[in-house]
Protein backbone atom coordinates (compact mmCIF):
# COMPACT_ATOMS: atom_id res chain seq x y z
CA UNK A 1 0.00 0.00 0.00
CA UNK A 2 0.73 3.76 -0.03
CA UNK A 3 4.46 4.25 1.47
CA UNK A 4 4.54 6.81 4.33
CA UNK A 5 7.96 8.28 4.79
CA UNK A 6 9.74 7.90 8.44
CA UNK A 7 10.29 11.81 8.46
CA UNK A 8 6.86 13.81 7.21
CA UNK A 9 4.29 11.33 7.67
CA UNK A 10 2.85 11.90 4.75
CA UNK A 11 2.34 9.55 1.44
CA UNK A 12 5.16 9.12 -0.89
CA UNK A 13 5.45 12.02 -3.91
CA UNK A 14 3.48 9.59 -6.27
CA UNK A 15 1.20 6.71 -6.64
CA UNK A 16 1.90 3.39 -8.09
CA UNK A 17 0.05 1.15 -10.35
CA UNK A 18 -1.67 -0.83 -7.61
CA UNK A 19 -2.92 2.49 -5.84
CA UNK A 20 -4.59 3.72 -8.54
CA UNK A 21 -6.15 0.33 -9.38
CA UNK A 22 -7.40 0.47 -5.74
CA UNK A 23 -8.60 3.85 -5.92
CA UNK A 24 -10.70 2.89 -9.74
CA UNK A 25 -12.14 -0.10 -7.58
CA UNK A 26 -12.92 1.99 -4.72
CA UNK A 27 -14.88 4.55 -7.32
CA UNK A 28 -16.28 1.70 -9.31
CA UNK A 29 -18.08 0.20 -6.36
CA UNK A 30 -19.37 3.72 -5.40
CA UNK A 31 -20.29 4.61 -8.83
CA UNK A 32 -22.82 1.31 -8.85
CA UNK A 33 -24.04 1.88 -5.52
CA UNK A 34 -25.32 5.35 -7.00
CA UNK A 35 -26.92 3.63 -9.70
CA UNK A 36 -28.64 1.91 -7.68
CA UNK A 37 -29.72 4.91 -5.21
CA UNK A 38 -30.92 6.94 -8.13
CA UNK A 39 -32.94 4.51 -10.03
CA UNK A 40 -36.05 5.75 -7.96
CA UNK A 41 -35.29 9.10 -8.73
CA UNK A 42 -35.18 8.66 -12.34
CA UNK A 43 -38.48 6.55 -12.19
CA UNK A 44 -40.79 8.67 -9.51
CA UNK A 45 -43.55 9.37 -12.43
CA UNK A 46 -43.62 5.50 -13.14
CA UNK A 47 -43.70 4.55 -9.63
CA UNK A 48 -45.65 6.88 -8.59
CA UNK A 49 -48.69 5.19 -10.72
CA UNK A 50 -47.56 1.68 -9.50
CA UNK A 51 -46.81 2.30 -5.60
CA UNK A 52 -49.34 4.89 -5.07
CA UNK A 53 -52.65 4.42 -7.14
CA UNK A 54 -54.86 4.87 -4.53
CA UNK A 55 -54.07 8.25 -4.59
CA UNK A 56 -55.12 11.17 -6.38
CA UNK A 57 -52.90 12.11 -9.08
CA UNK A 58 -51.47 15.36 -7.50
CA UNK A 59 -50.56 13.51 -3.60
CA UNK A 60 -49.53 10.29 -6.01
CA UNK A 61 -46.51 12.46 -7.22
CA UNK A 62 -45.53 14.39 -4.66
CA UNK A 63 -45.78 11.03 -1.93
CA UNK A 64 -44.10 9.59 -4.61
CA UNK A 65 -41.48 12.20 -4.22
CA UNK A 66 -41.39 12.14 -0.49
CA UNK A 67 -40.43 8.25 -0.46
CA UNK A 68 -37.46 9.36 -2.98
CA UNK A 69 -36.55 11.66 -0.14
CA UNK A 70 -37.50 9.48 2.83
CA UNK A 71 -33.74 7.61 1.37
CA UNK A 72 -32.18 10.91 1.69
CA UNK A 73 -33.82 11.61 5.10
CA UNK A 74 -31.81 8.74 6.88
CA UNK A 75 -28.33 9.02 5.40
CA UNK A 76 -27.06 11.08 8.29
CA UNK A 77 -28.04 8.31 10.27
CA UNK A 78 -26.03 5.80 8.02
CA UNK A 79 -23.21 8.23 8.34
CA UNK A 80 -22.97 8.21 12.08
CA UNK A 81 -23.84 4.38 12.43
CA UNK A 82 -21.70 3.35 9.39
CA UNK A 83 -18.68 6.63 10.32
CA UNK A 84 -18.18 4.78 13.87
CA UNK A 85 -17.35 1.64 12.47
CA UNK A 86 -15.38 2.78 9.99
CA UNK A 87 -13.29 4.79 12.58
CA UNK A 88 -13.10 1.94 14.59
CA UNK A 89 -12.76 -1.17 12.60
CA UNK A 90 -12.00 0.59 9.37
CA UNK A 91 -12.83 1.65 5.97
CA UNK A 92 -12.80 -1.56 3.85
CA UNK A 93 -15.24 -3.97 5.94
CA UNK A 94 -17.73 -0.65 5.84
CA UNK A 95 -17.96 -0.85 2.34
CA UNK A 96 -18.24 -4.64 2.41
CA UNK A 97 -21.45 -4.15 3.97
CA UNK A 98 -22.65 -0.89 2.69
CA UNK A 99 -22.37 -2.51 -0.79
CA UNK A 100 -24.39 -5.63 0.36
CA UNK A 101 -27.51 -3.31 1.67
CA UNK A 102 -27.33 -1.50 -1.17
CA UNK A 103 -27.59 -3.97 -4.33
CA UNK A 104 -30.12 -6.49 -1.80
CA UNK A 105 -32.58 -3.35 -1.30
CA UNK A 106 -31.92 -2.09 -4.96
CA UNK A 107 -33.25 -5.97 -5.60
CA UNK A 108 -36.21 -6.36 -3.91
CA UNK A 109 -37.88 -3.06 -5.21
CA UNK A 110 -37.66 -4.79 -8.58
CA UNK A 111 -39.69 -7.76 -7.45
CA UNK A 112 -41.88 -5.59 -5.01
CA UNK A 113 -45.60 -6.02 -5.52
CA UNK A 114 -47.64 -3.15 -6.37
CA UNK A 115 -50.16 -1.39 -4.76
CA UNK A 116 -53.35 -3.28 -6.79
CA UNK A 117 -51.75 -6.49 -5.52
CA UNK A 118 -50.99 -5.90 -2.27
CA UNK A 119 -52.42 -2.36 -1.42
CA UNK A 120 -50.86 0.15 0.80
CA UNK A 121 -48.34 -2.91 2.43
CA UNK A 122 -46.82 -1.64 -1.11
CA UNK A 123 -45.92 1.75 -0.70
CA UNK A 124 -44.88 0.75 3.33
CA UNK A 125 -42.19 -1.97 2.00
CA UNK A 126 -41.19 0.22 -0.90
CA UNK A 127 -40.19 3.44 1.97
CA UNK A 128 -38.93 0.70 3.79
CA UNK A 129 -36.46 -0.59 1.25
CA UNK A 130 -35.55 3.36 0.40
CA UNK A 131 -34.68 3.61 4.28
CA UNK A 132 -32.24 0.84 3.66
CA UNK A 133 -30.80 2.48 0.60
CA UNK A 134 -29.75 5.71 2.65
CA UNK A 135 -28.80 3.53 5.33
CA UNK A 136 -25.64 2.56 3.45
CA UNK A 137 -25.54 5.36 1.03
CA UNK A 138 -24.94 7.37 4.16
CA UNK A 139 -21.97 4.83 4.90
CA UNK A 140 -20.86 4.66 1.64
CA UNK A 141 -19.50 8.23 0.64
CA UNK A 142 -17.43 9.33 3.80
CA UNK A 143 -16.01 5.92 3.92
CA UNK A 144 -14.80 6.37 0.04
CA UNK A 145 -13.75 9.73 0.09
CA UNK A 146 -11.82 9.32 3.23
CA UNK A 147 -10.36 5.90 1.60
CA UNK A 148 -9.01 7.76 -1.55
CA UNK A 149 -7.68 11.13 0.23
CA UNK A 150 -5.87 8.75 2.75
CA UNK A 151 -4.16 7.08 -0.45
CA UNK A 152 -3.47 10.35 -2.96
CA UNK A 153 -0.08 12.09 -2.90
CA UNK A 154 0.42 15.50 -0.74
CA UNK A 155 -0.89 18.28 -2.92
CA UNK A 156 -2.67 16.17 -5.38
CA UNK A 157 -5.97 15.54 -2.73
CA UNK A 158 -8.32 17.41 -4.68
CA UNK A 159 -7.88 15.66 -8.02
CA UNK A 160 -8.13 12.33 -6.72
CA UNK A 161 -11.18 12.96 -4.66
CA UNK A 162 -12.28 14.27 -7.93
CA UNK A 163 -13.09 11.33 -9.32
CA UNK A 164 -15.06 9.78 -6.27
CA UNK A 165 -17.23 12.95 -7.13
CA UNK A 166 -17.66 11.63 -10.70
CA UNK A 167 -19.20 8.33 -9.06
CA UNK A 168 -22.80 10.25 -8.49
CA UNK A 169 -23.47 11.86 -11.91
CA UNK A 170 -22.05 8.84 -13.61
CA UNK A 171 -24.53 6.70 -11.42
CA UNK A 172 -27.18 8.72 -12.58
CA UNK A 173 -25.94 8.47 -16.65
CA UNK A 174 -25.58 4.86 -15.77
CA UNK A 175 -29.38 4.54 -14.48
CA UNK A 176 -30.45 6.80 -17.47
CA UNK A 177 -28.90 4.81 -20.06
CA UNK A 178 -30.24 1.48 -18.60
CA UNK A 179 -34.13 2.64 -18.68
CA UNK A 180 -33.53 4.24 -21.85
CA UNK A 181 -32.10 0.89 -23.39
CA UNK A 182 -35.39 -0.82 -21.55
CA UNK A 183 -37.56 1.50 -22.36
CA UNK A 184 -36.32 1.81 -25.89
CA UNK A 185 -36.54 -2.07 -26.11
CA UNK A 186 -39.61 -2.86 -25.21
CA UNK A 187 -41.82 -0.24 -25.87
CA UNK A 188 -43.16 2.66 -23.68
CA UNK A 189 -46.36 0.29 -22.50
CA UNK A 190 -44.89 -2.08 -21.72
CA UNK A 191 -41.98 -0.69 -19.60
CA UNK A 192 -44.51 1.16 -17.42
CA UNK A 193 -46.27 -1.90 -17.13
CA UNK A 194 -43.38 -4.52 -15.92
CA UNK A 195 -40.35 -3.35 -17.98
CA UNK A 196 -39.61 -0.82 -15.20
CA UNK A 197 -38.59 -3.63 -12.95
CA UNK A 198 -35.89 -4.37 -15.18
CA UNK A 199 -33.34 -1.99 -14.28
CA UNK A 200 -33.66 -3.20 -10.42
CA UNK A 201 -32.98 -6.65 -10.94
CA UNK A 202 -30.08 -6.42 -12.81
CA UNK A 203 -28.23 -4.31 -9.52
CA UNK A 204 -27.97 -8.22 -8.66
CA UNK A 205 -25.66 -8.55 -11.24
CA UNK A 206 -24.03 -4.78 -9.84
CA UNK A 207 -24.22 -6.42 -6.36
CA UNK A 208 -22.02 -9.19 -7.80
CA UNK A 209 -19.42 -7.14 -9.24
CA UNK A 210 -18.87 -4.68 -6.56
CA UNK A 211 -18.34 -7.33 -3.99
CA UNK A 212 -15.72 -8.95 -5.49
CA UNK A 213 -14.13 -5.33 -6.05
CA UNK A 214 -14.25 -4.65 -2.21
CA UNK A 215 -12.95 -7.98 -1.47
CA UNK A 216 -9.61 -6.97 -3.64
CA UNK A 217 -9.37 -3.41 -1.38
CA UNK A 218 -6.32 -3.37 1.34
CA UNK A 219 -7.23 -1.29 4.16
CA UNK A 220 -6.32 2.58 4.18
CA UNK A 221 -2.14 3.37 5.12
CA UNK A 222 -3.17 6.25 7.41
CA UNK A 223 -5.57 3.81 9.42
CA UNK A 224 -3.19 0.77 9.50
CA UNK A 225 -0.87 2.95 10.58
CA UNK A 226 -2.93 4.91 13.62
CA UNK A 227 -4.38 0.92 14.41
CA UNK A 228 -0.75 0.11 14.92
CA UNK A 229 -0.02 3.10 16.94
CA UNK A 230 -3.05 2.94 19.10
CA UNK A 231 -4.51 5.90 18.46
CA UNK A 232 -7.76 4.61 16.64
CA UNK A 233 -10.76 6.76 18.35
CA UNK A 234 -12.95 4.52 20.95
CA UNK A 235 -15.63 7.15 21.13
CA UNK A 236 -15.50 8.87 17.69
CA UNK A 237 -19.18 9.78 18.10
CA UNK A 238 -18.30 11.90 21.29
CA UNK A 239 -14.96 13.35 19.70
CA UNK A 240 -16.78 14.80 16.26
CA UNK A 241 -19.87 16.20 17.73
CA UNK A 242 -19.47 17.01 21.52
CA UNK A 243 -16.17 18.19 21.44
CA UNK A 244 -14.85 21.95 19.56
CA UNK A 245 -14.62 19.86 16.82
CA UNK A 246 -18.68 19.72 16.84
CA UNK A 247 -18.37 23.50 15.70
CA UNK A 248 -16.57 22.58 12.67
CA UNK A 249 -18.96 20.20 11.98
CA UNK A 250 -21.47 22.47 12.01
CA UNK A 251 -19.78 25.50 9.55
CA UNK A 252 -19.06 22.09 6.99
CA UNK A 253 -22.45 21.47 7.10
CA UNK A 254 -24.24 25.60 6.41
CA UNK A 255 -21.08 26.87 5.10
CA UNK A 256 -20.47 24.02 2.64
CA UNK A 257 -22.44 21.06 2.09
CA UNK A 258 -25.61 22.66 2.34
CA UNK A 259 -25.04 25.36 -0.57
CA UNK A 260 -23.72 22.15 -3.28
CA UNK A 261 -26.24 19.54 -2.08
CA UNK A 262 -28.86 21.96 -3.70
CA UNK A 263 -26.78 23.23 -6.69
CA UNK A 264 -26.36 19.14 -7.10
CA UNK A 265 -30.18 18.55 -6.94
CA UNK A 266 -30.90 21.66 -8.68
CA UNK A 267 -28.86 21.19 -11.47
CA UNK A 268 -29.52 16.97 -12.25
CA UNK A 269 -32.60 16.18 -10.70
CA UNK A 270 -34.88 19.35 -10.32
CA UNK A 271 -33.71 20.01 -14.21
CA UNK A 272 -35.24 16.63 -15.14
CA UNK A 273 -38.56 16.86 -12.90
CA UNK A 274 -38.57 20.79 -14.42
CA UNK A 275 -38.91 19.30 -17.79
CA UNK A 276 -40.56 16.30 -17.71
CA UNK A 277 -43.73 17.64 -14.82
CA UNK A 278 -43.58 21.46 -15.96
CA UNK A 279 -43.08 21.94 -19.19
CA UNK A 280 -44.47 18.41 -20.60
CA UNK A 281 -41.11 17.17 -22.24
CA UNK A 282 -41.13 13.66 -23.44
CA UNK A 283 -39.39 11.75 -20.87
CA UNK A 284 -36.85 9.74 -23.73
CA UNK A 285 -36.37 12.91 -24.87
CA UNK A 286 -35.61 14.18 -21.17
CA UNK A 287 -33.39 11.52 -20.45
CA UNK A 288 -31.33 11.97 -23.63
CA UNK A 289 -30.84 15.71 -23.12
CA UNK A 290 -30.02 15.04 -19.39
CA UNK A 291 -27.89 12.50 -20.46
CA UNK A 292 -25.85 14.14 -22.58
CA UNK A 293 -25.37 16.99 -20.43
CA UNK A 294 -23.93 14.25 -17.85
CA UNK A 295 -21.49 13.07 -20.87
CA UNK A 296 -20.05 16.56 -21.52
CA UNK A 297 -19.97 18.18 -18.40
CA UNK A 298 -19.04 14.99 -15.73
CA UNK A 299 -14.81 16.08 -16.87
CA UNK A 300 -15.44 18.99 -15.19
CA UNK A 301 -15.44 17.43 -11.92
CA UNK A 302 -12.04 16.59 -12.28
CA UNK A 303 -11.09 19.61 -13.85
CA UNK A 304 -12.31 21.77 -10.47
CA UNK A 305 -10.75 19.08 -8.78
CA UNK A 306 -7.30 18.99 -10.14
CA UNK A 307 -7.75 23.09 -10.08
CA UNK A 308 -8.60 22.80 -6.06
CA UNK A 309 -5.05 21.64 -5.69
CA UNK A 310 -3.80 24.98 -7.32
CA UNK A 311 -6.56 27.70 -5.52
CA UNK A 312 -7.67 26.33 -2.82
CA UNK A 313 -11.08 24.51 -2.82
CA UNK A 314 -13.20 27.18 -0.74
CA UNK A 315 -12.82 29.99 -3.49
CA UNK A 316 -14.49 27.46 -6.35
CA UNK A 317 -16.92 25.94 -4.15
CA UNK A 318 -18.23 29.45 -3.12
CA UNK A 319 -17.89 31.08 -6.56
CA UNK A 320 -20.02 27.63 -8.18
CA UNK A 321 -22.57 28.96 -4.81
CA UNK A 322 -23.09 32.69 -5.54
CA UNK A 323 -22.83 32.29 -10.00
CA UNK A 324 -25.54 29.78 -9.47
CA UNK A 325 -28.37 31.45 -7.12
CA UNK A 326 -27.63 34.54 -9.48
CA UNK A 327 -28.28 32.98 -12.65
CA UNK A 328 -30.90 29.78 -12.03
CA UNK A 329 -33.80 32.20 -12.85
CA UNK A 330 -32.83 33.25 -16.51
CA UNK A 331 -31.56 29.98 -16.78
CA UNK A 332 -34.88 27.68 -16.20
CA UNK A 333 -36.85 30.47 -17.67
CA UNK A 334 -34.36 29.84 -20.97
CA UNK A 335 -35.18 25.93 -20.70
CA UNK A 336 -39.43 26.96 -21.13
CA UNK A 337 -38.30 29.27 -23.93
CA UNK A 338 -36.47 26.64 -25.76
CA UNK A 339 -37.74 23.14 -24.50
CA UNK A 340 -41.61 24.08 -24.88
CA UNK A 341 -42.02 28.08 -26.23
CA UNK A 342 -45.62 27.73 -26.21
CA UNK A 343 -46.48 27.42 -22.58
CA UNK A 344 -44.16 30.77 -22.73
CA UNK A 345 -46.13 32.74 -25.57
CA UNK A 346 -50.26 31.30 -24.15
CA UNK A 347 -49.23 32.50 -20.64
CA UNK A 348 -48.30 36.20 -22.46
CA UNK A 349 -51.01 36.12 -24.73
CA UNK A 350 -54.01 34.53 -22.81
CA UNK A 351 -53.38 34.04 -19.21
CA UNK A 352 -54.57 31.80 -16.60
CA UNK A 353 -56.41 33.46 -13.26
CA UNK A 354 -58.00 32.01 -10.74
CA UNK A 355 -60.44 34.29 -9.39
CA UNK A 356 -61.30 33.13 -5.71
CA UNK A 357 -62.22 33.84 -2.31
CA UNK A 358 -58.75 33.44 -0.82
CA UNK A 359 -59.79 31.69 2.21
CA UNK A 360 -61.19 28.36 0.43
CA UNK A 361 -57.83 28.14 -1.35
CA UNK A 362 -55.86 25.02 0.42
CA UNK A 363 -52.40 23.65 0.06
CA UNK A 364 -52.95 20.69 -1.41
CA UNK A 365 -50.82 18.25 -0.07
CA UNK A 366 -52.13 14.76 1.23
CA UNK A 367 -49.84 12.58 1.84
CA UNK A 368 -52.26 9.54 2.63
CA UNK A 369 -54.77 10.21 0.17
CA UNK A 370 -57.83 10.62 2.62
CA UNK A 371 -58.98 14.49 2.12
CA UNK A 372 -60.57 15.48 -0.94
CA UNK A 373 -60.52 19.06 -2.01
CA UNK A 374 -63.91 19.89 -2.95
CA UNK A 375 -63.21 23.44 -2.56
CA UNK A 376 -64.20 25.69 -6.28
CA UNK A 377 -60.74 27.04 -5.92
CA UNK A 378 -59.18 23.58 -4.81
CA UNK A 379 -60.95 22.29 -7.81
CA UNK A 380 -59.60 24.99 -10.52
CA UNK A 381 -55.83 25.20 -9.04
CA UNK A 382 -55.72 21.72 -9.11
CA UNK A 383 -57.05 20.75 -13.05
CA UNK A 384 -54.16 23.81 -13.67
CA UNK A 385 -51.88 22.27 -12.15
CA UNK A 386 -51.98 18.60 -13.57
CA UNK A 387 -52.44 20.51 -17.19
CA UNK A 388 -49.15 22.25 -16.42
CA UNK A 389 -49.95 25.36 -16.53
CA UNK A 390 -48.91 28.40 -14.94
CA UNK A 391 -51.93 30.64 -13.41
CA UNK A 392 -51.96 33.54 -10.87
CA UNK A 393 -54.90 33.60 -7.85
CA UNK A 394 -57.03 36.74 -7.64
CA UNK A 395 -59.10 37.48 -4.67
CA UNK A 396 -62.55 37.54 -5.17
CA UNK A 397 -65.62 38.39 -2.60
CA UNK A 398 -66.03 36.11 0.13
CA UNK A 399 -68.18 33.41 -0.54
CA UNK A 400 -68.21 33.28 -4.51
CA UNK A 401 -67.46 30.35 -6.57
CA UNK A 402 -63.90 30.34 -8.02
CA UNK A 403 -63.81 30.74 -11.65
CA UNK A 404 -60.89 30.64 -14.28
CA UNK A 405 -60.36 33.18 -17.08
CA UNK A 406 -57.98 32.18 -19.62
CA UNK A 407 -57.41 35.38 -21.96
CA UNK A 408 -60.88 36.53 -22.36
CA UNK A 409 -62.89 33.55 -22.06
CA UNK A 410 -64.19 32.85 -18.51
CA UNK A 411 -64.75 29.19 -17.30
CA UNK A 412 -66.93 28.62 -14.44
CA UNK A 413 -66.35 26.83 -11.65
CA UNK A 414 -68.45 24.75 -8.96
CA UNK A 415 -68.47 23.41 -5.71
CA UNK A 416 -67.80 19.76 -4.71
CA UNK A 417 -68.67 19.41 -1.68
CA UNK A 418 -72.08 17.55 -0.81
CA UNK A 419 -72.57 16.31 -4.48
CA UNK A 420 -73.05 12.64 -5.36
CA UNK A 421 -70.65 10.74 -6.88
CA UNK A 422 -72.18 10.75 -10.09
CA UNK A 423 -73.18 14.43 -10.25
CA UNK A 424 -69.50 15.42 -8.46
CA UNK A 425 -68.46 13.51 -11.76
CA UNK A 426 -70.82 14.98 -14.11
CA UNK A 427 -69.80 18.54 -13.09
CA UNK A 428 -66.10 17.68 -12.93
CA UNK A 429 -66.37 16.51 -16.41
CA UNK A 430 -67.70 19.29 -17.52
CA UNK A 431 -65.52 21.89 -16.24
CA UNK A 432 -62.52 19.91 -17.37
CA UNK A 433 -64.38 19.76 -21.03
CA UNK A 434 -64.47 23.58 -20.85
CA UNK A 435 -60.87 24.25 -19.32
CA UNK A 436 -59.87 22.27 -22.08
CA UNK A 437 -61.40 24.27 -24.47
CA UNK A 438 -60.09 27.43 -23.41
CA UNK A 439 -56.59 26.31 -23.00
CA UNK A 440 -56.38 24.99 -26.56
CA UNK A 441 -57.94 28.07 -27.46
CA UNK A 442 -55.61 29.86 -25.54
CA UNK A 443 -52.38 28.15 -27.17
CA UNK A 444 -51.45 26.10 -24.32
CA UNK A 445 -49.84 22.90 -25.18
CA UNK A 446 -50.94 19.25 -23.55
CA UNK A 447 -47.67 18.35 -24.14
CA UNK A 448 -44.09 19.89 -25.63
CA UNK A 449 -44.14 19.75 -29.54
CA UNK A 450 -40.87 17.65 -30.57
CA UNK A 451 -40.38 19.62 -33.95
CA UNK A 452 -40.41 23.26 -31.91
CA UNK A 453 -38.25 21.93 -28.85
CA UNK A 454 -34.54 23.49 -29.47
CA UNK A 455 -32.49 20.79 -28.46
CA UNK A 456 -28.91 22.26 -29.07
CA UNK A 457 -30.17 25.29 -27.02
CA UNK A 458 -32.07 23.35 -23.94
CA UNK A 459 -28.47 21.11 -24.04
CA UNK A 460 -26.50 24.29 -23.55
CA UNK A 461 -28.77 25.54 -20.23
CA UNK A 462 -28.42 21.92 -19.02
CA UNK A 463 -24.84 21.84 -19.41
CA UNK A 464 -24.48 24.80 -18.03
CA UNK A 465 -26.28 23.79 -14.99
CA UNK A 466 -24.07 20.28 -14.60
CA UNK A 467 -20.71 22.86 -14.64
CA UNK A 468 -22.30 24.72 -11.53
CA UNK A 469 -22.50 20.90 -10.30
CA UNK A 470 -18.92 20.33 -11.13
CA UNK A 471 -17.79 23.47 -9.51
CA UNK A 472 -19.56 22.82 -6.12
CA UNK A 473 -18.92 19.08 -6.15
CA UNK A 474 -15.54 18.52 -7.67
CA UNK A 475 -13.10 19.71 -4.57
CA UNK A 476 -15.77 19.48 -1.22
CA UNK A 477 -14.63 15.62 -1.00
CA UNK A 478 -11.10 16.54 -0.57
CA UNK A 479 -12.24 19.96 1.40
CA UNK A 480 -14.21 17.65 3.97
CA UNK A 481 -11.42 15.13 4.52
CA UNK A 482 -8.99 17.97 4.98
CA UNK A 483 -11.23 19.80 7.78
CA UNK A 484 -11.29 16.33 10.17
CA UNK A 485 -8.08 14.39 11.90
CA UNK A 486 -7.72 10.99 10.79
CA UNK A 487 -9.03 9.35 13.83
CA UNK A 488 -12.21 10.88 13.46
CA UNK A 489 -12.56 11.98 9.82
CA UNK A 490 -14.90 9.62 8.47
CA UNK A 491 -17.47 10.70 11.06
CA UNK A 492 -16.84 14.29 10.85
CA UNK A 493 -17.30 14.83 7.57
CA UNK A 494 -20.18 11.86 6.80
CA UNK A 495 -22.94 13.36 8.85
CA UNK A 496 -22.28 17.18 7.49
CA UNK A 497 -22.17 15.86 4.30
CA UNK A 498 -25.13 13.43 3.91
CA UNK A 499 -27.15 16.19 6.30
CA UNK A 500 -26.48 18.71 4.00
CA UNK A 501 -26.97 16.54 0.64
CA UNK A 502 -29.83 13.94 2.26
CA UNK A 503 -31.71 16.62 3.73
CA UNK A 504 -30.97 20.16 2.42
CA UNK A 505 -30.42 18.41 -1.39
CA UNK A 506 -32.91 15.84 -0.94
CA UNK A 507 -36.07 17.11 -0.51
CA UNK A 508 -35.44 19.56 -2.84
CA UNK A 509 -37.77 18.36 -5.78
CA UNK A 510 -40.37 17.68 -2.81
CA UNK A 511 -40.38 21.47 -1.27
CA UNK A 512 -39.80 23.00 -5.25
CA UNK A 513 -42.89 21.09 -6.56
CA UNK A 514 -45.19 22.32 -3.71
CA UNK A 515 -43.88 25.92 -3.50
CA UNK A 516 -45.04 25.97 -7.56
CA UNK A 517 -48.28 23.26 -7.21
CA UNK A 518 -49.28 26.27 -4.00
CA UNK A 519 -48.60 29.49 -6.15
CA UNK A 520 -48.92 28.71 -9.41
CA UNK A 521 -45.80 30.02 -10.80
CA UNK A 522 -43.37 27.61 -12.17
CA UNK A 523 -40.24 28.63 -11.44
CA UNK A 524 -41.26 29.53 -7.46
CA UNK A 525 -39.49 25.90 -6.32
CA UNK A 526 -36.46 27.77 -7.14
CA UNK A 527 -36.37 30.00 -4.09
CA UNK A 528 -35.32 27.23 -2.14
CA UNK A 529 -32.05 26.63 -4.08
CA UNK A 530 -31.06 29.91 -3.92
CA UNK A 531 -31.95 31.09 -0.85
CA UNK A 532 -29.67 27.78 0.63
CA UNK A 533 -27.04 28.66 -1.99
CA UNK A 534 -26.54 32.07 -0.58
CA UNK A 535 -26.59 31.13 2.86
CA UNK A 536 -23.56 28.91 1.94
CA UNK A 537 -21.91 31.62 0.30
CA UNK A 538 -21.56 33.90 3.02
CA UNK A 539 -21.48 31.46 6.13
CA UNK A 540 -18.09 29.42 3.96
CA UNK A 541 -16.91 32.52 2.94
CA UNK A 542 -16.78 33.73 6.20
CA UNK A 543 -16.17 31.61 8.42
CA UNK A 544 -14.79 28.33 7.07
CA UNK A 545 -11.03 27.83 6.14
CA UNK A 546 -9.16 26.86 3.58
CA UNK A 547 -7.51 23.92 3.67
CA UNK A 548 -5.31 22.37 0.54
CA UNK A 549 -2.26 22.70 1.81
CA UNK A 550 -2.67 21.03 5.27
CA UNK A 551 -1.26 17.46 6.31
CA UNK A 552 -3.52 15.04 6.94
CA UNK A 553 -1.46 12.45 8.45
CA UNK A 554 -1.47 15.12 11.79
Amino acid sequence: MSTITANSGKPAASLTQGHKKVIFASSLGTVFEWYDFYLYGSLAAIIAKQFFSGLNDTSAFIFALLAFAAGFAVRPFGAIIFGRIGDMIGRKYTFLVTIVIMGLSTFLVGILPNYASIGFAAPAILILLRLLQGLALGGEYGGAATYVAEHAPHGKRGLYTSFIQTTATIGLFLSLLVILGVRTYLGTEAFEAWGWRIPFLLSIILLGVSVWIRMQLHESPLFQQMKAEGKTSKAPITESFFTRNGRIVLLALLGATAGQAVVWYAGQFYAMYFLTQSLKVDATTTWLLIAAALAIGTPFFVFFGWLSDKIGRKKIVMAGCLIAALTYFPLFKALTHYANPAIAEASTNAPAVVHADPSTCSFQFDPVGKKVFSNSCDIATAALAKAGVPYTIEAAPAGSVAKVTVGSTEVGGYEGAGLSKEDGKAKGDAFTGELKSALKAGGYPEKADDARINKPMVLLVLTILVIYVTMVYGPIAAWLVELFPTRIRYTSMSLPYHIGNGWFGGFLPTIAFALVAATGNMYYGLWYPIVIALMTFVIGSLFLRETKDVDITQ
